[in-house]
């Protein structure tokens, strides 16, 4: 959601978050083996773009928008099983 909400291609990200290509679409398919640190860099690139990662009974996403105000994204678009 957060790639989306930056409309971000999967290239993208790789190359802000100093990963592979191959590594997001690890990470987007919910690959259970990567290091923490891979995911701390992708979580940084990330926040550096005032995207905020949101926990608890709504995961997903909370973009900052230079104007001040925020925007909710859910973890999962509506329609798609959770």
């Amino acid at each position: 959601m957060a790639r989306a909400a930056l409309n971000w291609t999967v290239r993208d990200i790789a190359d802000r978050a100093g990963v592979s290509h191959d590594t997001i679409v690890r990470i987007e398919g919910g690959d259970p083996t990567l290091k923490d640190s891979t995911i701390a860099k992708v979580r940084a690139a990330f926040e550096a773009e005032h995207i905020e990662f949101t926990n608890g009974n709504s995961p997903g996403v909370r973009i900052h928008l230079p104007d001040g105000t925020t925007v909710e994204a859910p973890a999962t678009l509506p329609g798609e099983p959770q």
